[in-house]
């Protein structure tokens, strides 16, 4: 990567930048684009996806709690106030035409 690349890719993004703050940013663009290069090497080919990274550093489940039915159904009841309604759906006017 060239000065002249982050001058392209800031044109791109419609950001003005001046010669010193392109100067600035080309050696982290270089490091970003540098450790992409390397997990690109990386051969994942083997390897299931994980649903979330913290499953790669610790042992553990997903901390998510087991889903349960904690309330009943109350529409008929929610129902009784509405001031419309149509098949067990609230009605409310409409606001955009």
């Amino acid at each position: 990567m060239k000065l002249d690349d982050v001058q392209r890719i800031a044109h791109l993004s419609r950001l003005e930048l001046t010669q010193a703050e392109a100067e600035a940013v080309l050696p982290q663009l270089q490091a970003v684009f540098s450790l992409v290069e390397e997990m690109q090497a990386v051969d994942t080919t083997d390897l299931e996806p994980l649903a979330h990274p913290i499953l790669f550093l610790r042992n553990l489940a997903q901390p998510l709690r087991d889903d349960q039915v904690t309330e009943s159904d109350h529409r008929t009841e929610n129902m009784r106030s509405a001031p419309a309604q149509h098949d067990g759906y609230f009605l409310v006017p409409r606001v955009i035409e």
